[in-house]
């Protein structure tokens, strides 16, 4: 048996000489490296405090604006609903059972019947109402010929007092003549003068009759007119209840909603059914009371939905606020939208003024900082500066005082600068 010899790790050892002297100074490098970053971190973080800027923020978060001069349009935006301005409510004008001519939906024309009333009650008084207007118009003309009667009898009455006076005159004369020739007795005379005095008297009784006779008719026959004026116009108004029977359109539209069901029995002032005028739609808007106190009936207005736009004009502004809020109703004023449905979603932008060569600046969040101050930005330090505001529009701010044309303002993103002085904008 033949054994190996074994030589061990001799052959395999390599003698190291000393490490390189950069090696053996590298952990003392990076520490100064790391203590040389931190002091001038501290001396920025210095120099900073005391120039009075606070740390940077990058560029991205914000939103840096030019200040201009043109023209600027005041307005309000507000999204709305399209609503019927016209979309009267039809009331059941009697009681009785409804019969129902159209659906909801139906196009209808104005004037067109949309639901009849079957009412028994109004047309049996209106026949019985005929039946005595026609006797009061009997009675009326029954006065008329009686009061022409009496007056006639009257006139015959003056006229025959008036011969009887004349008679008994003649009489009274021939009776003193014949006294005188002694053919009559003082006693004949005497009797004769006392027929004239009756006569005379059934004269003067008989002329006032006559002249008041004409006064008692008219008193008369007045009283029967009265009458029947007064049951003409009962009767006309009962005609128009039963014509009022029939429920027709007072628009051309369409049948809105139907409030009954067909052949249902109804009691007076019932709803029955809408019918909305196509040709009258508005849109609805809100606006918040501070912005509110501005619009007026008849301002401008630019309408858009659906991909479109319209012109527009403010047609009414209600004089209450509910919940913060001022509700405004806006007319097409140049053409209007076909299929318009109600309720559907328009945008709505009124224009309450236009001015010409105005200082400005775009809408952002530095309105809502407070404080009269915006963020200027020059040579990538934005400093706080004084400004005083205007009036605002959707887009844009008007500028007062403090800036000036070309001048860049932080409009947005401010709030990340902390009320600082300066503030460094990295890129």
């Amino acid at each position: 048996m033949n054994v190996r010899p074994f030589h061990g790790t001799a052959g395999t050892d390599r003698l190291l000489g000393p490490p390189p002297w950069w090696r053996r100074r590298r952990n003392y490098a990076t520490a100064a490296w790391l203590a040389a970053a931190a002091a001038i971190g501290v001396l920025v973080e210095t120099v900073l405090h005391v120039s009075g800027t606070a740390k940077s923020v990058d560029r991205s978060q914000l939103t840096i604006a030019t200040v201009e001069r043109g023209s600027f349009i005041r307005d309000v935006a507000a999204d709305g609903q399209v609503v019927a301005a016209v979309s009267p409510m039809l009331y059941a004008t009697a009681t009785g059972t409804v019969t129902l001519k159209v659906h909801a939906g139906d196009a209808v024309s104005k004037g067109e019947t949309l639901a009849v009333l079957e009412s028994p009650a109004v047309t049996a008084s209106l026949v019985q109402e005929e039946a005595t207007l026609e006797s009061d118009r009997l009675d009326w003309q029954r006065a008329q010929l009686e009061a022409q009667g009496k007056l006639t009898e009257l006139e015959e009455l003056y006229k025959q007092a008036q011969v009887d006076e004349t008679t008994a005159q003649r009489t009274l004369d021939r009776s003193r003549e014949a006294y005188k020739l002694g053919s009559y007795t003082e006693l004949q005379m005497l009797k004769a003068e006392d027929d004239l005095q009756k006569a005379r008297f059934v004269l003067v009784q008989a002329k006032v009759n006559y002249d008041l006779q004409p006064r008692q008719n008219r008193f008369d026959i007045g009283s029967k007119r009265a009458l029947l004026d007064r049951q003409q116009a009962m009767v006309a108004d009962l005609r128009r209840q039963v014509v009022a029977l029939e429920i027709l359109s007072p628009v051309d539209g369409r049948v809105g909603s139907v409030q009954v069901a067909d052949r249902a029995t109804v009691a007076k002032d019932t709803a029955l059914l809408t019918v909305v005028d196509l040709s009258a739609m508005e849109v609805q808007i809100r606006v918040p009371q501070d912005q509110a106190h501005d619009l007026a009936a008849g301002m401008a207005a630019e309408i858009e939905g659906d991909g479109q736009k319209w012109q527009g004009s403010l047609s009414a502004v209600s004089p209450e606020v509910v919940d913060g809020e001022v509700v405004t109703r806006v007319r097409f004023t140049d053409r209007k939208p076909q299929g318009l449905r109600q309720n559907q979603r328009m945008s709505v932008r009124v224009l309450i003024e236009r001015r010409q060569n105005v200082l400005m600046v775009d809408r952002g969040t530095f309105m809502d900082q407070g404080g009269g101050f915006v963020y200027m930005v020059h040579d990538n330090i934005a400093e706080r500066h004084p400004v005083r505001l205007g009036a605002a529009s959707i887009q844009k701010v008007e500028i007062l005082d403090g800036l000036s044309v070309g001048n860049q303002v932080v409009v947005s993103g401010a709030d990340a600068f902390k009320d600082a002085e300066r503030v460094i904008v990295a890129h």
